[in-house]
């Protein structure tokens, strides 16, 4: 007969997936709270100025293990559900991909989102807690006393409505409506704890007053021991690029009380409370003198927000005043500054300053009686002046002593006469301004117009502080010349050249600019007008006083949400802190570039005038993107024993291995069962079985439990090359497919044919 055409070889490739669920006998890595620095013991807080981190579930639901024969060949291998030859340990390939839990709880995301959402509240700070607490607390008297007083007065109600119990059991319970359960939001612990003054050294973990001119990186919620110089460097100054606020001042510390206040004690009314105690004692520091630490002294720092702008405002403004009180007292020798005024008796002013000053408070912070007082003496010193001013153009008069001198210019003389020294005067300070202010004097003089009028009008508010300089200079230097201010005031505009006398000497000869000798030069007016008073008892350039109370007022109308609005670049600033720092433990190259990123859009977003709303919820979303990789992170180098000490060798392996498992959908296993990695999935998936066989089995019985659970699914793969269609047609790859899973299976072919000749 015609001989059979031998069956061609089947090569049978086979992965079983193997899923592991029970996490049970590994701790999830979240750090427990530090106990010891919780106000009142409550469980479950954090430090004040310590943002929390970590997932509060295990963001890695599932690992998945895959084991690969890619070579057998068929009728040799037994799989069925009573035996199989297919041992996972003998399998030549591992592959390993994790199942992500899909937006995981996290700490540091928690307080971001509850904080940002203030930002849409459109309540005042009075709405939301109801009357003033000091406003509910003086009203109650005020109503009883009304009470009594309503029963003498005429009134047509009859009597039965008029009496004494009617009456206080109607202001009781008008007081009853307008109170609120629970008066106070937040416990005097709480504040006491936030707000309570500090000095350096004190064992309280944080507090927003610390008195210390030294900052401590490791006070404020962020460490930098982890970091590189370089990168210390860049992060130190990260306040800049955001338009925050320094890690170390008084901003950043009240923006993080503020979000810790808002998510654990109470919400939006006890961030309402804090902000109305925080104002008040702005208002005390002012009125009794005392700086506000945490803020760097100087003018207000536009590369800040405007909040930081303002408090440092207001602590220009309590340098001021002291400096004016310091240098009064020293004039005075220790005297009392009141004398009555002339031509009389002493008037009101001065019997309330003698009678209502309290002890140990400067007659500076009585601002209603203040001002009038001191204008009241610049009135009778402009006049004093203008007549000695009189007195020496007619030539009876004698020249004025100088006064307010600093020291000399350096050899420099007097044109007139040429050998008297020229002293440099003691100036005023120029006004410091914070960014809406600049904003608003730009408005005020763009809209004086370009005519010859308004940029007359321009030039002259801008030359107060010259026409002070001015005036201090001709104190100093009794019979100077506009030529010998300009020489120290502005030595470019002061020409000088050599020149040959009469007598044949060279000679230096200077003149002013030719842009000073312009017809209606406004140097030349400002000089004219300029009278000879030391800057000690000229007009104040800075009205310390006035500036105080308009930040004050900035201050307390400030909503909930305009303070979110404030505060957002400083927690924005801690939260990308908080993420390097935890980066920097983990080392993972992907979120070291997603930091990256979310900070260049967050100071893009930042820097507007008015942000988007919807585009800074993005950049927040970036930041929570990052918290839960490096959750993630810690859970799988926590479940493969990275960081211990008996990982030994192996260690950098396992965590390349653990951050391709974070990076890449699946991951080789290197050695497969035999390899370091595969040793631990093994253990991994043996505990696992333990602790499901327990409950079920006796222990000692003998009983064996198997190391790796039934299959999730099968996933098999027949290959071989058969001629098709004919017997003499070219042999050609076919492939099936086939998938078993617990409920259902797929088959896939994939056939070829010659089609040469058919």
């Amino acid at each position: 007969g015609c001989p059979l055409t031998p069956l061609p070889p089947v090569t049978i490739a086979i992965r079983f997936t193997y899923v592991l669920q029970d996490w049970q006998q590994y701790s999830w890595p979240q750090q427990p709270p530090d106990f010891d620095a919780l106000l009142g013991g409550e469980v479950g807080g954090v430090e004040f100025g310590k943002l929390p981190f970590g997932a509060c579930e295990d963001p890695i639901s599932e690992l998945h293990l895959a084991t690969t024969w890619p070579h057998l060949t068929e009728g040799i291998v037994v799989d069925n559900d009573v035996y199989s030859d297919l041992d996972p340990l003998q399998a030549p390939h591992w592959s390993v991909r994790v199942r992500k839990a899909e937006n995981p709880q996290c700490l540091l995301g928690d307080f971001l989102n509850e904080f940002f959402k203030l930002c849409c509240r459109k309540e005042s700070t009075e709405e939301i807690l109801g009357r003033g607490l000091t406003e509910e607390e003086g009203k109650e008297n005020t109503d009883l006393s009304a009470a009594l007083s309503k029963l003498t007065e005429p009134a047509a109600a009859p009597m039965s409505k008029l009496s004494v119990s009617s009456m206080v059991h109607s202001a009781r319970k008008h007081i009853r409506r307008h109170r609120r359960v629970d008066e106070s939001p937040l416990s005097n612990d709480v504040l006491n704890s936030i707000l309570l003054v500090r000095h350096s050294g004190y064992p309280a973990p944080f507090f927003i007053f610390y008195e210390s001119k030294l900052a401590k990186l490791s006070t404020i919620g962020c460490s930098f021991r982890t970091l590189s110089m370089c990168d210390f460097g860049k992060w130190s100054n990260l306040f800049n690029q955001l338009k925050s606020a320094p890690s170390d001042s008084l901003t950043y510390r009240l923006a993080l009380c503020v979000c810790l206040v808002n998510f654990y004690h109470g919400g939006v009314r006890a961030l309402a409370h804090l902000w109305q105690e925080f104002v008040l004692e702005m208002r005390f520091r002012w009125e009794n003198n005392h700086l506000v630490y945490g803020l760097a002294s100087g003018a207000p720092d536009l590369r800040c927000c405007l909040l930081h702008q303002k408090l440092q405002m207001l602590n220009c403004c309590i340098e001021r005043k002291r400096a004016r009180d310091e240098s009064r007292k020293a004039s005075d020798g220790g005297k009392e500054r009141d004398r009555p005024l002339p031509g009389g008796g002493e008037n009101g002013r001065r019997s309330r300053r003698e009678g209502a000053a309290s002890p140990g408070k400067s007659w500076d912070s009585w601002s209603d009686s203040e001002d009038e007082f001191f204008e009241c003496l610049s009135d009778q010193e402009e006049a004093a002046a203008a007549k000695e001013g009189e007195a020496e153009k007619g030539g009876a008069g004698r020249a004025k002593p100088p006064d307010g001198r600093l020291h000399p210019h350096g050899t420099m003389t007097l044109l007139n006469p040429s050998t008297e020294p020229m002293y440099i005067p003691v100036t005023q300070e120029p006004a410091p301004m914070t960014e809406d202010l600049l904003e608003e004097q730009s408005e005020v003089l763009a809209k004086l117009g370009t005519t010859a009028e308004g940029a007359h009008l321009r030039a002259r508010m801008q030359s107060a502080c010259l026409l002070s300089d001015m005036e201090s200079f001709k104190a100093a230097n009794p019979g100077c010349s506009l030529e010998d201010f300009v020489r120290w005031y502005s030595p470019r505009d002061y020409v000088e050249e050599e020149v040959v006398d009469e007598a044949g000497a060279p000679v230096l000869r200077g003149e002013l600019s030719a842009r000073m000798k312009i017809p209606g030069n406004m140097w030349a007016e400002a000089w004219d007008t300029a009278r000879s008073v030391p800057a000690r008892r000229q007009k104040r350039l800075f009205d310390d006083t006035k500036e105080a109370e308009k930040v004050l007022h900035y201050l307390s109308v400030q909503k909930p949400a305009d303070l979110t609005r404030h505060l957002l670049p400083c927690i924005l600033h801690a939260a990308v802190l908080k993420l390097k720092e935890e980066e920097s433990l983990e080392d993972i190259p992907s979120v070291k570039k997603a930091v990256q990123q979310a900070t260049s859009h967050a100071s893009k977003q930042l820097r507007h005038p008015n942000p988007d709303h919807k585009k800074l919820e993005e950049v927040i979303s970036q930041l929570v993107a990052v918290e839960t990789v490096i959750a993630r992170a810690r859970s799988l180098k926590a479940k493969f024993g990275i960081g211990k000490a008996e990982a030994g060798e192996d260690s950098e392996d396992l965590e390349k291995f653990v951050i391709s498992l974070l990076e890449e959908p699946e991951v080789a296993v290197l050695g497969a069962g035999r390899g370091p990695a595969g040793s631990i999935i093994h253990k991994l998936f043996v505990s696992s079985q333990r602790v499901k066989r327990s409950p079920l089995k006796p222990m000692g019985g003998g009983l064996n439990v198997p190391d790796f659970p039934p299959p999730a699914g099968r996933e098999i793969l027949l290959r071989t090359c058969v001629p098709r269609p004919a017997p003499y047609s070219k042999a050609l790859p076919q492939r099936l497919f086939c998938v078993l899973l617990r409920e259902d299976f797929r088959l896939a072919g994939a056939l070829s044919s010659d089609t040469s000749f058919f």
